[in-house]
């Protein structure tokens, strides 16, 4: 269970602790969606999360914080994929989930079977949405890259744009893989895709190639300038240091694909099943793939929430976050010499484990994600870079 389901889970429990009459129908009010706020416990803690709802809620419900502790946690402790409440201080809830190495292990396994479908909506659900945009450049990216991520929630999508292109924009668009279905004004006003522009003409957006393009106009929110010119900093996108996002992300999905290859070379392949007399707890790069496997657990909430607000940026930003979670997860260890025991590939003499195992299971979940969240962004995953 990841931090945002377990939110959902006790927003959840809450709402239904009200329909039962158990709190005030006031506190329904004083906890809206998404603002159940769950975090990993202070030092000395109790469990995997904690949360502060009940303090949040007492004034509302006009009890004191422990009684709504008292009712939530139980509540709380009967459902799925929790093993236990614990109730601190004056009403925190610390959250007990079921077996680490399992949950684990469930969600690389997924994310292995859906390969790049994991977190897409099958089958369709038979909602329409049309994307319209005027036209501009920018426009007409973020609107292919919406119905891109809008597909993958099993919405059907049709995009238009107010006028038929000339040569230049054509050509424009073509060599930025846009798709637009059908050109003109609607009979009937439509709710229009309106970024700011990009502050250059279609050959200066071009000049950077197509994957560096695309991300230029992706990754800044809609309401922010993008960077293309040399001028405005846009040859940032081509180059490769840790500076640049799109850099990053790229690397971390080919060195995924290079650990592949290398283990195959020692001759292992990966497995989420860890064997259960590995005790990952000990592993010192534990809590740097608790925190990849995080991102990784978010991903379909991102590209859900993406899809809604029409906003390929947070998707593009979310992929930033697995990235450096990656390459963190997999270079922490060749900096640390006391931890090489840790790392990824067995080193050395060293025999591959079912530890490596696992390990490289983790880092192909990751590259699955990276790759198929580039491609709902109309850019190429590189296996070599």
């Amino acid at each position: 269970m990841t931090p945002v389901e377990l939110s959902r889970t006790v927003l959840r429990a809450t709402r239904r602790a009200v329909d039962a009459g158990e709190l005030s129908v006031d506190v329904a009010a004083s906890v809206e969606a998404g603002s159940v706020r769950v975090e990993r416990p202070r030092p000395g803690g109790r469990g995997d999360f904690a949360t502060n709802v009940a303090l949040q809620i007492a004034r509302a419900a006009g009890r004191t914080p422990r009684d709504v502790a008292e009712v939530l946690s139980a509540r709380l402790a009967a459902e799925p994929g929790i093993a236990g409440v614990d109730i601190t201080g004056p009403g925190f809830l610390n959250i007990t989930l079921t077996d680490a190495r399992a949950r684990a292990a469930a969600l690389v396994r997924e994310i292995h079977e859906r390969g790049r479908c994991y977190g897409h909506v099958h089958p369709d659900t038979g909602d329409v949405a049309q994307l319209h945009v005027p036209r501009d450049l920018r426009a007409a990216v973020l609107a292919d890259s919406a119905r891109r991520i809008l597909r993958s929630q099993g919405v059907l999508v049709r995009v238009t744009c107010d006028e038929q292109p000339g040569p230049a924009w054509a050509d424009a668009i073509d060599a930025l893989d846009v798709r637009i279905d059908a050109y003109g004004r609607p009979p009937e006003p439509l709710p229009t895709l309106r970024p700011v522009p990009a502050p250059a003409p279609a050959d200066a957006v071009l000049r950077l190639g197509r994957d560096a393009a695309r991300w230029a106009l992706l990754h800044p929110a809609p309401h922010d300038h993008p960077r293309v010119t040399p001028e405005q900093g846009g040859d940032d996108h081509l180059v490769q240091r840790e500076s640049n996002p799109l850099f990053r992300v790229r690397y971390a999905y080919a060195r995924t694909r290079a650990l592949t290859r290398n283990a195959a070379a020692l001759g292992f392949a990966a497995d989420p099943d860890v064997d259960p007399d590995v005790d990952m707890e000990a592993d010192p790069a534990a809590p740097l793939a608790d925190a990849l496997l995080t991102a990784l657990g978010d991903y379909p909430a991102t590209l859900a929430s993406a899809a809604r607000h029409r906003a390929p940026d947070r998707l593009a930003r979310h992929l930033v976050v697995i990235a450096d979670a990656f390459l963190a997860f997999q270079s922490a260890p060749q900096s640390a010499p006391q931890e090489a025991a840790f790392a990824v590939l067995p080193r050395g003499d060293e025999k591959p484990s079912a530890a490596h195992r696992a390990r490289l299971a983790l880092a192909e979940a990751a590259g699955t994600v990276l790759a198929g969240g580039l491609s709902l962004l109309g850019i190429n995953a590189p296996e070599f870079l």
